[in-house]
């Protein structure tokens, strides 16, 4: 890939870890990653899920209440708002350091708490489907679900969550505050986990119960920065059809046409790579000189260089 480009990388947030001690050993991988792409010479912006982080915080704040009455019921808003913070202070403090380390210290770093508008009337408050919290055998699934009310269904076959609402992002409310510390030459770190969900009443931005997707705030967040690649890492090198089965085909390329119909064949399942599909059509189609990139964390570099990853253009 010839000269610098302006690249948002959505990171997931399982590749955050679980705990306290993973997230804080799995960002120092991911610094890595990102720092060599900005010694590369191109401009990084850094967007991340929290899948696992916010159903954590949420638990725990269930916690919190149940134990003591006087405490009241965190909104789930609130608990994105607290994942942002807390996976954006391990994001910017692993990438200072690793700037440092490789001696490089004109390039700041800063993550931005930020809101995101959802439509109140949209579909999916009405059909939950978005993954949170940790990963559980069908016997413990059934058993939260009775106990707390929590929906809770099968991840691509890798166990049960609980399911919320992911409305689609409608307006990115720090959006302005972004492009100016993005063109001050800073990294940053913005979008987490989709962006705090919240809801337009008159001048009153009130939070929703919900979790947005990263990968189509992160498109929606490319688009309006207008960079030149979105990369979604994720835990597979590529995208593929028949994922998992005996005929299964490692894509390499397709167009948006090409996406829309394998998803509309049902290759790509609902909560998993789907929606990475999805969020990497809608930011290519917008132009036809940008183009999105599906691939794993450790091979970034490669398919910006285009040796491998899922290339997705118009």
């Amino acid at each position: 890939m010839k000269g610098k480009k302006r690249i948002v990388v959505a990171l997931g947030g399982n590749a955050l870890g679980n705990t306290l001690t993973e997230q804080f050993n799995a960002v120092k991988s991911t610094a890595k990653v990102i720092v060599t792409l900005i010694e590369a010479g191109h401009e990084v912006i850094l967007t991340h899920g929290n899948g696992p982080q916010v159903g954590m915080i949420d638990g725990a704040m269930s916690a919190l209440t149940r134990e003591d009455p006087q405490q009241d019921n965190t909104p789930l808003s609130v608990c994105v708002a607290m994942s942002q913070a807390y996976i954006g202070y391990d994001l910017q403090n692993a990438l200072r350091e690793e700037l440092l380390n490789r001696d490089i210290s004109n390039i700041p770093v800063a993550a931005i708490v930020t809101q995101v508008r959802v439509d109140p009337n949209d579909p999916a408050f009405l059909e939950p489907s978005k993954p949170i919290g940790r990963f559980y055998d069908k016997k413990r699934a059934d058993e939260i679900s009775r106990r707390f009310g929590h929906i809770m269904r099968d991840d691509a076959g890798r166990g049960y969550r609980r399911v919320v609402a992911s409305p689609m992002p409608q307006e990115i409310v720090e959006m302005e505050s972004i492009r100016a510390i993005v063109n001050s030459g800073c990294v940053c770190i913005c979008c987490g986990g989709g962006g705090i969900p919240v809801i337009l009443e008159g001048n009153h931005l009130r939070g929703a119960s919900a979790v947005i997707d990263k990968d189509h705030a992160s498109a929606l967040l490319a688009k309006q920065l207008e960079a030149d690649i979105l990369v979604i890492l994720t835990s597979v090198e590529k995208a593929a059809l028949n994922f998992g089965k005996e005929n299964e085909i490692w894509l390499d390329n397709m167009s948006v046409k090409q996406v829309k119909q394998y998803a509309s064949e049902g290759h790509f399942a609902a909560g998993s790579m789907l929606p990475k599909i999805e969020a990497a059509a809608d930011f290519a189609a917008s132009n036809h000189n940008r183009e999105s990139i599906i691939t794993h964390l450790n091979k970034a570099k490669e398919a910006l260089n285009g040796n491998t990853g899922t290339h997705i253009k118009l």
